[in-house]
Parts: C-alpha cells; sequence; structure tokens
C-alpha cells in the first residue's frame, strides 16, 4: 500500500480498512484551496492530481505552469503516493510509445493513479482489463474485440446513430431548461453500448450507472466506502456472467462485444475479475469518451461563440468540430505507467518502479505543440494532432466510433436548433482520471 495512504498516527492503511474508511473521511485527509493560485505554490507542493482541483474546473493553470517551469515533475505525497507529471506533448507521446519501459500492467499500479503495485492481488478488488496488460497479453486480448471496430463495421452503424441521434433530439423540450448530459449525451452513448453487447435497450441505464459508479468509486455523493462501490461493480458482473453463458453456449458466435470475447482464444477462460474488468474496460471507454466530448462540444461553443457563428454558417465544419471538442475536452485526463527501469526524461531521473502520469489534457493545451492551444478553433489544419486517445499500442480502439457519433449528432443538431444555449455552470465530476461534464444545463429557443 502507498505510503502516502496513511491513518492520521501515520500508519499506512491495509487494503481491507482502505475500503472500509468512509469516503469522506479519506477525501478529509487531502485538503486543498482550490482558489489558491496556481502559481504562487511553492513547486515542490504541487499536486496537479487532486480531483477536487478538476470539480472546481480549476486544473488547467496547475498543469500550465508546469508545461513552463517543470514539465516532468515530482510529486512526493499525494492521495496517490508519490509520482511523476509528464505535461508536454511531445513528452507524453514519448512515453506512449515505450511500452517496454513504462508498464500498464494493473499488479504494478495499472494505467490509472491511486493504482497499487501488487503482485498476488486480491480478485474480489482487482479487475485486471486488457488496457491494464503489457504485450503479448495485451496484444492477443486487444485482437479479439478489435474486429467490432474496424471501417466496414463501423459503416454498417451510421444509419443507426442517426435515426437514433434524431429521435433523441426530436423529443427535446424547447424554451425550457434542461440536462444536456442526462437528455442526449449519455442517452445516446447508452443505446450505442447496448447494441454492441447486443442486450434488451431497456437496461442501457444500467450500463451508464455502472460506468458513473467505476468514476465515483471514491466520491462521498455516490458511495459512503469504496468498498460499497465495488459491490455495485460485482451486480455488473452478475448480469453479464448470465449474458456469457448464453453467448458461449451458442454454436455460432453472435457478432457482439460478448460473443467475441466468450469464444476468443485469448478471452473464453477469464476468471470472473478479469471477464467484470474487461466488460467495465468497454463500457466505460464506450461511454464516457463520447459523451463528455458531445457535452464539452456545447460548452466550448458557448465559451467561443464566433466558432458556433461559423459552424452555423457552414454545417460542413461538422467533422473538424467534433474533432477539436475531443481535443479540447480530453475526457481521459490523464494515462499512467510504472518505470520498468531507470529511465532519463526532460533531465529527470525515473527511478524502476515509480508511477507516472501522463497528462493528456495538458499536452493538449501545449502550445509548442498545437498552435492556439488554448483556443477552440473548429477549422483547424491539424484538427486530429491531439493525445486525447493516446498514442502507441494503448491507443483507443473505439476513437473511430466515438468521432462518427460526434460529427453525426452534430449535423443532426445543425439540422435542427439554431442554437444550443448553455444557462448555467456545469456541474464536474471530481475525477482527475476522466474529465467528465456530471450536468450541463441548457436551453434551445423555440
Amino acid at each position: 500500500m502507498s505510503e502516502a495512504k496513511k491513518d492520521l498516527e501515520g500508519r499506512p492503511l491495509t487494503r481491507d480498512e482502505l475500503f472500509k474508511t468512509s469516503n469522506t473521511e479519506l477525501l478529509a485527509r487531502w485538503p486543498i484551496d482550490v482558489h489558491q493560485n496556481a502559481w504562487s505554490i511553492p513547486l515542490a507542493e504541487m499536486n496537479p492530481g487532486h480531483p477536487a482541483l478538476f470539480e472546481a474546473g480549476v486544473e488547467l493553470p496547475y498543469f500550465e505552469r508546469l508545461r513552463d517551469e517543470d514539465p516532468v515533475h515530482y510529486c512526493a505525497e499525494s492521495q496517490f503516493g508519490p509520482y511523476w507529471s509528464v505535461t508536454r506533448f511531445d513528452d507524453m507521446k514519448w512515453v506512449d510509445a515505450h511500452h517496454e519501459l513504462f508498464s500498464s500492467d494493473s499488479r504494478l499500479g495499472g494505467i490509472s493513479l491511486g493504482g497499487v503495485a501488487e503482485p498476488e492481488p486480491d480478485p474480489n478488488f482487482s479487475l485486471p482489463m486488457f488496457i491494464q496488460e503489457d504485450p503479448p497479453k495485451h496484444d492477443q486480448q486487444r485482437k479479439v474485440v478489435a474486429p467490432m471496430f474496424t471501417p466496414r463495421e463501423l459503416a454498417k452503424l451510421a444509419d443507426l446513430i442517426r435515426q437514433r441521434a434524431g429521435t433523441i433530439l426530436d423529443n427535446l423540450p424547447r424554451n425550457e431548461e434542461f440536462n444536456w448530459v442526462r437528455h442526449v449525451s449519455v442517452e445516446l452513448t447508452g443505446q450505442m453500448l447496448a447494441t454492441l453487447f447486443d442486450i434488451p435497450q431497456t437496461d442501457r441505464d444500467k450500463l451508464i450507472y455502472w460506468s458513473d459508479s467505476v468514476q465515483n468509486l471514491g466520491n462521498p455523493e455516490f458511495f459512503d466506502t469504496i468498498g460499497e462501490g465495488f459491490q455495485e461493480l460485482w451486480k455488473c458482473y452478475e448480469y453479464f456472467d448470465a449474458v456469457w453463458k448464453e453467448r458461449a453456449a451458442a454454436t455460432e458466435p453472435g457478432h457482439d462485444l460478448i460473443s467475441m470475447l466468450a469464444h476468443g482464444e485469448a478471452t473464453k477462460n477469464m476468471p470472473p475479475n478479469e471477464y467484470l474488468g474487461n466488460i467495465l474496460l468497454l463500457i466505460v471507454g464506450g461511454n464516457d469518451t463520447t459523451r463528455n466530448s458531445i457535452s464539452g462540444g456545447v460548452l466550448a461553443l458557448n465559451q467561443f461563440p464566433d466558432q458556433y457563428d461559423k459552424l452555423m454558417a457552414d454545417h460542413s465544419l461538422a467533422a473538424g468540430m467534433a474533432q477539436e471538442a475531443i481535443r479540447f475536452q480530453t475526457p481521459v485526463a490523464h494515462m499512467a505507467r510504472t518505470a520498468t527501469q531507470d529511465v532519463e526524461l526532460g533531465g529527470k531521473h525515473i527511478k524502476k518502479g515509480d508511477r507516472v502520469a501522463m497528462w493528456y489534457v495538458s499536452g493538449n493545451r501545449d502550445e509548442s505543440a498545437i498552435t492556439n492551444a488554448n483556443q477552440f478553433v473548429i477549422d483547424r489544419a491539424e484538427v486530429r494532432k491531439h493525445v486525447s486517445f493516446g498514442f502507441g499500442i494503448h491507443r483507443c480502439l473505439g476513437n473511430r466510433l466515438g468521432e462518427m457519433q460526434l460529427k453525426i449528432i452534430w449535423e443532426e443538431i445543425l439540422k435542427r436548433f439554431p442554437k444550443i444555449e448553455v444557462v448555467g455552470d456545469p456541474v464536474l465530476l471530481k475525477s482527475s482520471f476522466i474529465r467528465g461534464i456530471r450536468e450541463l444545463p441548457v436551453r434551445i429557443p423555440a
């Protein structure tokens, strides 16, 4: 267990204690003043991964300062334990590309800050998944579900996405405030996830609930303890265990993600915790990136009204706008790795076993790599130059599906509405892993 996860007397919490301690108490152990000027904090005391910064929407100045003054930064004490922050575009691409030097293995800590190195993890609380594996296992398991995301297969979904997007938009209220996240972003991604899993559409809210549960395990608004949150995640296993058994018994495999896992050579014999881990990976990957980019696009267009005017004047810019929304929102704020040997990066000596966070949210605002990176520009010349989907062997498998959903829904929005007005402050997710929007109050003029 990380030395930073300690009780008030300084004794390290055991895994059992960590999961039983109230989330309110755990959060109180690491207080932070979110109103403090990021440029006034001593560099040695900066903890840019504190979830409260993201919930308050004040994280970007922290990363701007680190890019300028300490682009490979060491945080010695945090709720995650000690970790390095990589904040420049080119440096994180280099880390992502060298998977032999920076491991994703869950037994070494996995892909998010807070992961604990456990050579023999407890299967009740450890949920391995292929994104938290290194080659060759990563490659073998990823290959099982990759056929679902080929250009040919995605083309088959385009008409269905357009039909569903149109129906969702046509049923929205006019001249009335509502939460865009719940009525649009979540609804479209939930319907598409149910299709990819080939489960009843009436169960799509379960998928969204489990996706939200993953991101809110430590949030006292959702769960009293992390252990309580894990009990909810195991209900996801119970649901999909029945689906698995049905699909595994089929003589001819169906063309859905569960059938692929149940019949794939590299996945058909997974233990329960690994099956649950991979299901949650597919749920979160299919939900959070797209839904937060849909919501983030609406917010950004309201923040940059000249770009909204440009889009209304030329609807053909929808594809570029969708890409820019993915960059500007950066739904996955970071990915973490564990150094497998001593490495020099940016003049700093990273030791074997050190935890390293690649801050995609910072790389996407790096002015040395992206012109006018802090501006929302829907007709960028290099619209795909961003790290929102990662880089290298772990690059997001469903990135094209997410892009297609964003493009189509904006094409349908532009056919229907003169404008979507943001009428209140967004409610942001308390997480430094998923950079999410929980609520976005909007109004559509009649």
